[in-house]
């Protein structure tokens, strides 16, 4: 990508869009665009369409989503499912009639069966049964790859589509109702610090494995890809084209309850925690195998133990 490119973030003002952001300035890119969902609601073909035919952006990065943990998924599936299947439409489609150069989609590694093998690979997309609790959400997300796979092949297209792990970083959702497990266990922890309680209670047994990225790091592998890999290097050689996203994590999970224990000792709580074993688990396991994009050249650099301090400092100046 040249310097001046005029590169469209989607979703520049969440946790990923900013960090794309704040990674594509740091690369000294500086025709950035972005619109906020008050200035361009995502869901509306018409207005999408009329924003492409203004801007023109020759570049793109879709990280506008609905997102959220396994409250907001198990209740809110109508919206997830809707919604992120409008949004990705809607852009995949402006994009190609735009002719925009290139476009990284950022699907979630939600997408892979729910008891797949593990580490997983990209060839176990559509393996085995989802997880319940995330389906509408991981179904909408397998769309997107599908779409920009199928652009491709049909439009010769350059779309290309990558599966963070889970993700955290500063600005993080810490909405009890909507966040993803390590932002609520972070307030949950440092309020019940403030109050003096004995105790605090999470969800699940503690016993699920789960990888944790660096938001940061994610931004940076992603302008990495934008840079240096496109769809043809991908499905090189390939007699079907399938299986072309690429995995970002770390390559290395724990369990909740010892991240419950890492937050723990970050936050300064001296309390007990507890588990209410009635509440669901979620997948028992959840690890990316990162050798696809280890061998295209990129390693992840944020330490978890580190990584959680510093969204633990932002959360206290920000937030608490």
């Amino acid at each position: 990508m040249e310097k001046n490119a005029k590169i469209y973030v989607a979703g520049h003002v969440g946790l990923v869009g900013s960090a794309l952001w704040r990674g594509l300035e740091k690369k000294g890119y500086t025709n950035l665009v972005g619109r906020t969902f008050a200035e361009l609601d995502l869901r509306d073909r018409h207005a999408v369409d009329a924003f492409f035919a203004a801007e023109r952006p020759e570049y793109l990065l879709l990280a506008a989503a609905r997102v959220g943990g396994i409250v907001a998924n198990s209740t809110y599936r109508a919206d997830f499912i809707y919604d992120n299947l409008a949004i990705e439409l809607n852009l995949v489609d402006a994009a190609y009639k735009h002719g925009v150069k290139k476009l990284l989609f950022l699907g979630s590694s939600c997408i892979y069966p729910k008891l797949a093998s593990q580490p997983m690979t990209e060839p176990a997309l559509l393996t085995g049964e989802l997880e319940y609790t995330n389906e509408p959400y991981a179904i909408a997300k397998i769309a997107g790859i599908k779409l920009c796979e199928s652009y491709n092949i049909q439009h010769g297209t350059n779309f290309i589509a990558v599966m963070p792990t889970n993700l955290y970083g500063p600005g993080d959702n810490f909405d009890l109702q909507t966040s993803h497990v390590m932002p609520a266990m972070i307030r949950k922890l440092h309020e019940a610090k403030l109050k003096g309680e004995k105790s605090v209670t999470l969800w699940g047994t503690g016993s699920p494995k789960r990888e944790f990225l660096y938001v940061d790091d994610l931004a940076d592998a992603c302008v990495f890809l934008m840079e240096k890999v496109n769809f043809a290097d991908l499905s090189k050689g390939m007699k079907e084209v399938r299986n072309t996203h690429i995995n970002i994590g770390t390559g290395e999970d724990l369990t909740i309850k010892e991240l419950a224990e890492l937050v723990k000792k970050t936050v300064g709580f001296t309390g007990d925690i507890l588990w209410d074993t009635t509440k669901p688990d979620g997948t028992p396991r959840k690890l990316l195998d990162v050798s696809k994009l280890h061998g295209l050249g990129w390693k992840h650099k944020m330490p978890l133990a580190d990584g959680i301090r510093t969204v633990y400092e932002w959360y206290c100046a920000n937030k608490a």
